[in-house]
């Protein structure tokens, strides 16, 4: 009953035929970062791990940077000649106002001070600048399986999902709600500019009936991710 990523991509490709106008929130968010790239901006991925969104982006990204606090990962990242230095959210190693752009995939759902990452954030960040981040819905079913099923994460992940339990990290959500995004812009003198809510019911796809069901579940609970962008100022 495992779910590994390319049976979830063909479970997302049957629920895209159902929704034509649906798109996967990595599309999204991908997108969102396209739309504001100048060929000028200097653009720093937050929590990169072994590779990410600036992988995708490529080319586009005049001057790229990431930082990660696993130094493990950043040795392994699969762009060898980006840019990059072992650094937590709340302490980054640079000048104010540096960037353009902050991405973070993935990482809010992992700060347990989300304030004070943002107010590092908003420090490096260019008058005008931005935080586009793609992240977990706290309200999602998903995200209420998750924080219930914690305690059984090291034996489920590898069986359900084909990851090592090593490459997940501890949850917290103190900063993934619509609500909570938008009191937490307005706090370190920003603004919740953008905020989209989207489904994905392939996360508990795990049989065919399940998928289906979850297809259903998706039509009357929160939907599974937030994708969004803070402006500076």
């Amino acid at each position: 009953m495992a779910l590994p990523l390319e049976k979830q991509n063909r479970y997302r490709a049957q629920y895209r035929k159902r929704r034509p106008s649906w798109q996967p929130a990595t599309e999204v968010y991908e997108g969102l970062i396209r739309a504001m790239l100048r060929p000028y901006s200097a653009v720093l991925d937050v929590g990169c791990g072994r590779g990410g969104v600036l992988e995708q982006l490529g080319e586009a990204v005049a001057l790229p940077f990431g930082v990660d606090p696993d130094l493990a990962s950043l040795r392994e990242h699969r762009l060898p000649a980006l840019p990059r230095a072992a650094a937590y959210a709340d302490a980054l190693p640079f000048r104010a106002a540096s960037f353009d752009l902050i991405v973070c995939s993935w990482l809010l759902e992992h700060l347990q001070t989300p304030e004070r990452t943002f107010r590092e954030f908003m420090r490096v960040l260019k008058p005008d600048g931005r935080v586009i981040f793609i992240t977990p819905n706290a309200n999602s079913l998903v995200a209420v399986l998750s924080r219930l099923l914690r305690p059984l994460q090291r034996f489920l992940v590898p069986r359900l999902y084909g990851r090592a339990e090593a490459d997940t990290f501890p949850l917290y959500y103190r900063a993934n709600t619509p609500r909570r995004l938008m009191r937490l812009a307005e706090r370190v003198g920003g603004s919740l500019e953008q905020l989209q809510r989207i489904p994905d019911p392939t996360y508990l796809a795990f049989t065919p009936f399940l998928f289906r069901l979850s297809c259903a579940l998706a039509e009357i609970t929160p939907p599974v991710h937030l994708v969004g962008m803070i402006r500076k100022g």
